[in-house]
């Protein structure tokens, strides 16, 4: 029999579809333990599992000539993605079979002969541009274009001869280039000054131009067309308080989709470009509230795929009629047998921190809670250019069954609320954000449901090292604290990355070189003997983000102090617990540990 977490865990999640040339749809449905392709026919269909492995799959592509696939997958979440080619008899043919090496896809040729994509197999630091004919395999791949940073590939120009390429300096600065396969030359098409984001790139349908998200007029994300020849960009639709953060093209027929980031809800727009910069637009998507991504056309644009998930709906698939918005769900991911009225929805709240900034959060009690009785999870999220947003979480539903109230803060650096806010804890700022998380727990306290005594702390990644950092700046306001894949010390979590995104993290951090003192004076590890709340660790030791030694050293200076501490690592796991089993075994571990000391 199912204990209750373990129930919670085993609902399943679709997501990530890509539509064959035939109108079979591919998707990752995590049934088996791990996300695997599966594939439907129709609407609601009896679907075929098409992939067998114990490790994840990350993404499946198809072909737009023939009905196969691309698709990646790593080992024990080591993040060294290699890809294969999943042909229509079930047949798996390994493409890159370089294990030591990750590889980042960047799409098909428009004929279906090729692919590009980047990988890391000169130099670990760095990511070199290749192309591969769909029938090769290992070293047979091209290389095209040897970088000298962070490089993927946004796809091939309508004629296949050039290609897209974007170099990111940080989470929020990036450049994108235009290569020219034939003579290898490299054109820099976004000039600009200071920080500037250009992602989910699309060639224009005549291949003169790039339509783009970018913020780099404005504070928030803006859906624009950049002309290849004035490296002009104007403004498609513009929205000076809300991102634009999803956007598809189909470049034949002009069709495309955009979703504005509305407060963490995503507002769908499909339409048709009827100009270089002006959109004849459809009636709106029939898609239930929540959370909107992994955006796919069908072969002639009449349809649309689309993930669609929310606080108290897990993800499915569903499908829409792009000239008319009626919807249809497509996958049927189990609930576990779990009925509807099980899951709760959340409120989207906001409090004001120490300097009068209003901190938005989503805040989700119990079914009936007893008044000034209610203990709470305070859930923060990674990043920290992320954002926490209303999506469905197994563990969240259970806390909230088990009689939990659940905070989800979007502290100052979270993304979803314009560039400058996002830059609030930028290095020397670092700290702010953790008094965010005070102020939050002072909103808290002045809750009626509340119980102040019965406050716990949790966070992944870098909301692991919140976690920390707010058991160690503040150490009477929690009773346990829950630190997953989190960062215990600033100076050797970078000195042990991945060499591939040093870079990157110095960006946001501080860098080894120019800001240790910095980087020593906020790494919760130097100010460990303030922590005197019980405290779990769990980790994967194949992290190549966060180390695993992160969680060993954290664990084992406040373990000296007499503190209660439990310590989980699974040998087969990475940034994250990806398998089902492994995730039974870690949240039956926190929830109890929860109920002990909270």
């Amino acid at each position: 029999m199912l204990s209750d977490i373990e129930r919670y865990l085993n609902v399943r999640s679709a997501s990530g579809a890509s539509f064959a040339p035939s109108g079979d749809l591919a998707f990752l449905l995590d049934t088996t333990g791990t996300p695997q392709v599966w594939t439907l026919a129709e609407p609601r269909g009896w679907p075929d599992q098409r992939t067998f492995a114990d490790d994840r799959v990350t993404f499946g592509s198809f072909s737009p000539a023939r009905d196969e696939l691309i698709f990646g997958r790593d080992e024990g979440g080591n993040e060294r993605v290699q890809l294969f080619r999943l042909d229509s008899d079930g047949s798996v043919t390994p493409l890159t079979d370089q294990p030591a090496s990750k590889h980042r896809w960047g799409g098909w040729s428009h004929d279906g002969e090729r692919f590009a994509f980047t990988a890391n197999r000169r130099d670990e630091s760095v990511f070199d541009v290749y192309t591969q004919a769909r029938d090769e395999t290992g070293d047979d791949a091209e290389l095209v274009h040897e970088g000298d940073g962070w490089l993927t590939v946004a796809g091939f120009g309508p004629d296949d001869d050039r290609l897209v390429v974007s170099e990111a300096h940080s989470s929020f600065d990036q450049d994108l280039s235009v290569l020219d396969l034939e003579t290898g030359s490299l054109e820099h098409v976004t000039p600009h000054d200071g920080d500037a984001r250009f992602v989910n790139v699309e060639w224009g349908p005549d291949g003169d131009a790039l339509c783009l998200l970018t913020d780099r007029d404005s504070d928030t994300l803006s859906l624009g067309r950049l002309d290849l020849g004035s490296l002009d960009i104007d403004p498609i639709v513009d929205d000076p308080e809300w991102n634009v953060d999803r956007f598809a093209l189909d470049g034949d027929t002009g069709r495309l989709v955009y979703g504005r980031n509305v407060d963490g809800y995503t507002d769908l727009t499909t339409g048709r470009l009827a100009g270089e910069t002006e959109i004849e637009t459809f009636p709106t998507p029939d898609l239930p509230d929540g959370l909107a991504g992994a955006i796919d056309f069908d072969d002639d644009a009449e349809r649309l795929a689309v993930t669609v998930q929310s606080p108290h709906e897990n993800p499915n698939v569903h499908v829409v009629d792009v000239a008319t918005g009626e919807s249809e769900r497509w996958t049927n991911a189990s609930t576990a047998g779990l009925s509807d009225d099980r899951f709760h929805g959340s409120d989207l709240v906001h409090f004001e921190s120490f300097d009068d900034r209003q901190i938005p959060a989503f805040f989700s009690l119990p079914g009936d809670p007893s008044e000034g009785e209610t203990p709470v999870v305070v859930d923060i999220h990674g990043g920290p250019e992320s954002q926490r947003r209303p999506r469905f979480s197994p563990v969240t539903q259970y806390l909230l069954d088990q009689g939990y109230a659940v905070f989800e803060p979007n502290v100052r650096g979270s993304s979803g609320y314009g560039k400058a806010y996002t830059h609030l804890d930028d290095v020397e700022k670092r700290m702010d954000s953790v008094a965010d998380i005070e102020a939050g727990v002072e909103w808290l306290v002045d809750h009626p449901a509340v119980d102040p005594d019965r406050i716990a702390v949790m966070g992944g990644s870098y909301g692991g090292f919140m976690t920390l950092a707010a058991l160690t700046e503040y150490p009477d306001l929690f009773a346990a604290g829950v630190d997953i894949v989190g960062i215990a010390n600033f100076v050797t979590f970078l000195e042990n990355t991945g060499s591939w995104r040093r870079a990157l993290r110095e960006a946001e951090y501080g860098s080894l070189e120019d800001d240790r003192e910095l980087l020593e004076s906020i790494s919760p590890i130097h100010r460990a003997d303030r922590i005197d709340a019980p405290l779990f660790v769990l980790h994967g030791e194949n992290d190549p983000r966060v180390p695993v030694g992160e969680a060993e050293q954290i664990a084992e200076r406040v373990r000296e102090q007499g503190v209660p501490v439990e310590k989980l690592l699974f040998e087969d796991e990475g940034h994250g617990i990806a398998k089902r089993e492994n995730r039974i075994e870690a949240y039956s571990a926190i929830t109890a540990f929860l109920d002990e000391h909270v």
